[in-house]
């Protein structure tokens, strides 16, 4: 069984597509495709995309295009299995930090930024129907679909992929959020667990052979930038609305969908203490590093003398 790869950059991150027996240029034209709509749906750093037209202009209910719908519903859903430690309202909140153009161009500034703690809005304030396709948000409330909405597209680029290619597998990472679909290589698809999802696939560190699901990563040590003295990361706590500070730097899941493995990622971090247990509820898989390298494996998750 055959394995190509194709990797650019789109949405702010890496991009790489890789196929098992299939047509390349099909699965990836199928990504771009994909990526392109998911860009100008919920974007927060275009000012034309759908997403920054409504929060431009809260107070009003509108009609929204199905593939928001699909991230407001998913979005939504990720914030009531964790009780809120998920939410999409933190918008206002990851501008007010520093974080408010393609991450890129903000970990290049340096000049002073005074952080005030103030709690986000909750997803409770946003009115959506998700069969009349309508969406609501209060004036003063911004919407941020952040690592969800990359977790949404990781799905649904693999899918469309595997259904432009007619058979074979494919494997979609954006960012370090990995979705599958179709075949997969003899003894699963090989992932180096890393921090940094910009990390050679070749290089040293612990790797697990995935058969089926997907998996997901979320840290505070990569997209991280200094405000004058201050030191700033983009999980933000929405107890808080700042960055938050936890036990864990980095949290790696395994679940059945990429956005139900970045959620649990996401929320374990902002959990803090509580998250081995939180995720042991779900009988999830779960790799959790502490701030000091501590390294605590949960579930199925195999044990670093049995990884692949």
């Amino acid at each position: 069984m055959t394995v190509e790869r194709e990797t650019w950059r789109a949405l702010g991150t890496g991009v790489h597509v890789l196929v098992t027996d299939g047509d390349i240029a099909a699965a990836t034209a199928a990504v771009r495709a994909v990526l392109s709509e998911v860009d100008l749906a919920y974007s927060r750093f275009r000012p034309d995309s759908e997403l920054s037209l409504i929060n431009a202009d809260g107070g009003r209910t509108r009609r929204i295009s199905p593939l928001l719908a699909d991230a407001i519903a998913t979005s939504l859903r990720a914030a009531v299995v964790t009780d809120g430690r998920v939410d999409p309202t933190v918008g206002r909140s990851m501008r007010a930090v520093g974080y408010d153009d393609d991450f890129d161009r903000i970990r290049s500034r340096t000049d002073p930024i005074s952080i005030r703690l103030e709690p986000i809005p909750g997803w409770q304030a946003i009115q959506f129907d998700s069969r009349a396709r309508t969406l609501g948000v209060p004036k003063g409330v911004e919407i941020d679909l952040g690592s969800i909405g990359k977790a949404l597209a990781s799905d649904l680029a693999a899918a469309a992929a595997r259904e432009a290619m007619g058979g074979g597998g494919v494997l979609v990472s954006l960012g370090g959020d990995i979705a599958m679909a179709g075949d997969i290589p003899e003894g699963g698809w090989r992932i180096l667990v890393a921090e940094d999802s910009d990390t050679p696939p070749d290089s040293d560190g612990e790797v697990i052979a995935l058969h089926h699901g997907a998996i997901a990563t979320s840290s505070t040590t990569v997209r991280t930038w200094r405000r004058g003295e201050i030191a700033l990361h983009h999980l933000i706590d929405p107890l808080t609305g700042v960055p938050v500070d936890s036990p864990w730097r980095t949290a790696s899941v395994v679940a059945a969908t990429c956005v139900d493995a970045n959620t649990a990622a996401t929320a374990a971090i902002v959990r803090g203490a509580s998250a081995p247990e939180w995720l042991a509820g779900f009988g999830l898989a779960a790799r959790l590093v502490g701030t000091a390298g501590d390294v605590h494996r949960l579930g199925s998750w195999p044990a670093a003398s049995e990884a692949a």
